[in-house]
């Protein structure tokens, strides 16, 4: 008999009873959905990480300042000022693989338009910030040398800002802005950043030169820079080397004695991202696994109702018997049913996981991405349960004698 035949009598054996046939792949097609639509949400997660870290740069490096100790005291990470401007002046212009360096200093305040007030973060900084962060202008201009050499009031919103102080689509350059007191000119609007990998609206901001923001903002000068530092290396693969660089560089400048205690700290994001991924990936792989148990239940199930099939069909699979049909022939035609259940279940579950993770991304706004990879492993072994519990029945089946078959009742 040939391979069609055996496929067509085992697509006309199970169409003759549909709603049990559906009945026993609906464990396949549950299975199948739940591993797509998990491992959709994983992949999402993940791209949603890269993608935040991405826009804040992949060769992203930050320096922090120390912590203080006193009385046995000690502060956190950034408590003490120990990285100074002329610190971020030699990263600037003494580490080969260091391409740009700007600060980073941060506080919360109450910005006031003509018509409403809005509490946002206001970050001082330097016009390599923008390069560093990969941010574009969408009105208007950046922040430029001149700005900061004059501590001029001048600032840049971003999206969030204006549109809360001047309205969505409305124009903000040349109005005024009061911050602290101190009125700011609105010279440039950025392009939308979107959320950080924290979930923080990274447009919610606005950005005036670092002089100014010490001057009018933290209402000191000093020589130690009150944040942090950005440093931007000159390609991806060199962060390292650039973060090796600037923890030397500092230790140096700094007078510290080998084997002493670092007073800064040099994070690298890529680092970050790395293990925000992996936790993500890891946990895709949990959920996938759990998702995949179902699969095996609905194996479970397909080899119990074909052991069902075979009794009910003894006396069938005894006439062809003694009509010349082969036990191997037997056997691949159970086979092909068993494989036959799985297949449709599991094209039907590959529908409803991508139409379930469709659902998940519109109704609660979490990103989900079907890999076509996951896809084909999850239709492939739905396949391979099929041949794995429907292979005992089908061997049971080929085995039966076919005089004993005949008198069965």
């Amino acid at each position: 008999m040939t391979r069609g035949a055996t496929l067509r009598m085992a697509l006309r054996a199970l169409l003759r009873n549909k709603t049990r046939s559906a009945l026993t792949a609906l464990g396949i097609v549950i299975g199948v959905a739940a591993v797509i639509a998990t491992m959709a949400l994983g992949a999402g997660a993940q791209a949603r990480v890269a993608d935040a870290f991405a826009a804040m740069g992949t060769n992203l490096l930050v320096v922090f300042p120390g912590s203080f100790t006193s009385g046995g005291a000690r502060g956190g990470a950034g408590s003490a000022s120990t990285v100074t401007w002329e610190d971020l002046r030699a990263i600037r212009t003494e580490l080969p693989s260091v391409q740009r360096a700007g600060p980073e200093l941060r506080a919360a305040a109450q910005l006031v338009s003509e018509g409403s007030n809005w509490n946002a973060q206001v970050v001082g900084t330097s016009p390599e910030f923008f390069e560093i962060r990969h941010w574009a202008i969408a009105a208007g201009r950046l922040l430029d040398d001149g700005d900061v050499d004059a501590l001029a009031q001048v600032v840049v919103l971003g999206r969030t800002t204006a549109d809360e102080l001047f309205g969505a689509g409305v124009d903000p350059l040349g109005e005024l802005v009061r911050i602290r007191n101190a009125p700011f000119l609105v010279v440039g609007v950025l392009d939308r950043k979107g959320k950080s990998a924290m979930g923080q609206d990274q447009d919610d901001t606005a950005i005036v030169p670092a002089t100014t923001f010490q001057a009018r903002i933290q209402g000191r000068v000093s020589s130690s820079i009150g944040g942090v530092v950005l440093v931007s290396a000159v390609s991806a693969d060199a962060t390292a080397n650039a973060q090796e660089e600037i923890a030397a560089l500092l230790r140096e400048r700094h007078h510290l004695e080998p084997g002493a205690e670092d007073d800064f700290s040099v994070g690298n994001l890529s680092e970050v991202a790395d293990s925000q991924q992996q936790s993500a990936r890891t946990i895709a792989l949990l959920l996938a696994s759990i998702a995949a148990v179902s699969l095996l239940v609905g194996g479970i199930g397909i080899m119990n109702i074909m052991l069902v099939s075979v009794t009910e069909r003894t006396r069938e699979i005894g006439l062809r018997a003694a009509v010349g049909a082969r036990p191997l022939d037997i056997l691949l035609q159970f086979l092909a049913e068993a494989v036959a259940l799985c297949a449709l279940g599991g094209a039907a579950g590959v529908a409803a996981g991508v139409a379930i993770s469709a659902q998940l991304a519109r109704s609660f706004g979490w990103a989900t991405r079907v890999d076509p990879t996951t896809v084909l492993l999850a239709f492939g072994f739905s396949a391979a349960v099929g041949i794995a519990f429907g292979l005992y029945p089908a061997v049971r089946a080929s085995r039966l004698d076919p005089i004993a078959a005949l008198r069965y009742e």
